[in-house]
């Protein structure tokens, strides 16, 4: 009998040996399904490469990230020709989208990218830009919401469509809050070394029907985490 399985990756960020020794530690089938909560770019050694693997994953499903925000933000302009048109469209907003993706650890996403063939590049941005925002699924009777970073400005009486993109891939969550009577909010985007109160720093953290996932895989005592929603039980690089 082929057991299926619901895995949920986070903030990879370019940590691509991490990322396959994972899928082996969870012994990833073609029947299974990986959702990844996005920032799968920048500061780890091979931001690209691991794009271009997820690519050619068809049971792996993205959502994005403040780090995919930034790099679409900049790679479509980074790839036009210079021209007197694309010059003058350097302006200060470029310049400051630019400038906040390099403080954030675009530089090895930027030497991948740029050693790509033209239509490559096209390829890796159109990829991004198909992620999803948030994901809700029921496993094993379960409902579960998947997102980001949180949910931001939160209220009881808002749906998930009220909720703006920057409230979902940017603001961290209130942990000491429980959003939903029956559904879990699965996390990435803060790293559990410094979610404030937690036992385990670096470790998968839940409580208030959250859990987040992401510790710190690009960190040098990171890691990379992976969760199965069939059974709560937890993997790391």
């Amino acid at each position: 009998m082929i057991i299926i399985s619901t895995y949920v990756i986070s903030d990879i960020h370019g940590e691509y040996d991490k990322f396959v020794e994972l899928l082996k530690k969870i012994k990833f089938k073609d029947a299974d399904t990986l959702y990844v909560l996005g920032d799968v770019v920048d500061r780890g050694p091979h931001p690209i490469k691991t794009l271009l693997m997820l690519m050619n994953m068809p049971n792996v499903i993205c959502l994005v990230g403040n780090h995919e925000l930034m790099a679409l933000e900049c790679l479509e302009f980074l790839i036009k020709e210079i021209t007197d048109k694309s010059i003058n469209e350097m302006d200060e907003n470029m310049v400051n989208n630019l400038l906040t993706w390099q403080y954030n650890g675009s530089d090895t996403t930027l030497e991948e990218f740029y050693k790509l063939d033209a239509d490559l590049k096209h390829d890796v941005i159109d990829f991004i830009k198909d992620f999803s925002i948030y994901e809700e699924l029921t496993v094993t009777g379960q409902k579960y919401l998947l997102v980001h970073a949180g949910l931001g400005n939160y209220s009881p009486e808002k749906d998930i469509e009220d909720y703006s993109l920057n409230d979902l891939v940017w603001e961290r969550p209130d942990y000491d809050t429980q959003y939903f009577e029956d559904t879990y909010v699965v996390t990435g985007h803060t790293p559990t070394q410094t979610i404030e109160g937690n036992p385990k720093p670096g470790y998968i953290y839940k409580k208030n029907n959250h859990i987040a996932i992401d510790c710190g895989a690009p960190f040098p005592s990171g890691r990379l985490a992976a969760i199965c929603l069939d059974t709560g039980e937890e993997f790391y690089s």
